[in-house]
């Protein structure tokens, strides 16, 4: 992958993160309900969707500050996998009781969608393999 598309890849993944997470955060905000009809997890007295949407807009702030040069692709790609990983622990914390809630739900028929949180934590793990992949080959660029 080259530097451009890889800027442009993490760019892209961090903008609907930051979309899908600041969509959930507005309608928490301006309804007091949670968007999609799904649970709505707390963590410190506070919405989940809200520490995503702070999350997602680091990632989406750095993308942009890496496209523009104003920070090196190799500190955009650390800060971009270190809050990738803490993503994946926060969105997969509370993914794991809704999914069980989810299959609980499918055993008697009833529909549902996919929770919330889960999508939150597919966006988190796509850039932080992406991320690391980059780094990865960053270092193995500069060993030879």
């Amino acid at each position: 992958m080259k530097s451009s598309t890889y800027l442009k890849t993490i760019f892209f993944l961090g903008l609907a993160g930051f979309l899908f997470s600041g969509y959930m955060s507005a309608v928490k905000l301006f309804t007091s309900t949670c968007a999609f009809n799904t649970p709505c997890p707390y963590f410190l007295g506070h919405p989940a969707c809200f520490y995503g949407f702070g999350m997602f807009l680091v990632i989406f702030v750095s993308a942009i500050l890496g496209l523009l040069k104003i920070i090196s692709e190799k500190n955009m790609s650390n800060i971009v996998a270190t809050i990738s990983t803490l993503g994946i622990l926060f969105s997969g914390y509370f993914t794991i009781p809704e999914i069980e809630k989810f299959i609980a739900h499918l055993n008697t028929g009833a529909t549902l969608n996919l929770p919330t949180c889960a999508f939150g934590l597919i966006f988190y793990v796509i850039i932080f393999i992406v991320s690391v992949w980059y780094l990865r080959k960053i270092k193995l660029y500069q060993q030879s």
